[in-house]
């Protein structure tokens, strides 16, 4: 079992940048694929990035491409989640979470662990 903690929310005001964390405790954080996921008021939860085990691979949701970065540090068993150039839109709650046994998944329900979410507010 792998416990996620999710820190760097906050207010920030359009085409500002924020960077976001998300720390792990328990199993072995390199046996697991991480992903970040945000969800709106009113809305479904929905899938932002994934990276694989090693790092080595990325996959972004298109709302997100080129704006949002996600990177990992397994020696500080740390996943990370850089965005920059923010839009109202991108306001939600962000939610880490990990999958045990595949990576890149968008489908909420595949992932094993899940943080308890950060809020980011971005102002126009």
């Amino acid at each position: 079992q792998v416990h996620l903690v999710e820190s760097g929310g906050g207010l920030v005001q359009a085409g500002g940048s924020l960077r976001l964390s998300c720390a792990a405790s328990g199993r072995a954080f390199s046996s697991y694929a991480m992903g970040w996921f945000r969800q709106a008021p009113g809305k479904e939860r929905e899938f932002v990035a994934a990276i694989n085990w090693s790092g080595g691979n990325r996959y972004y949701a298109d709302s997100v491409k080129g704006r949002f970065t996600i990177s990992r540090d397994n020696a500080k068993n740390t996943v990370y989640l850089q965005m920059n150039s923010l839009k109202p839109e991108d306001t939600a709650v962000y939610y880490c979470a990990a999958d045990a046994t595949r990576w890149g998944t968008t489908r909420s329900e595949e992932y094993d662990y899940w943080g308890q979410g950060t809020q980011v507010t971005v102002s126009s």
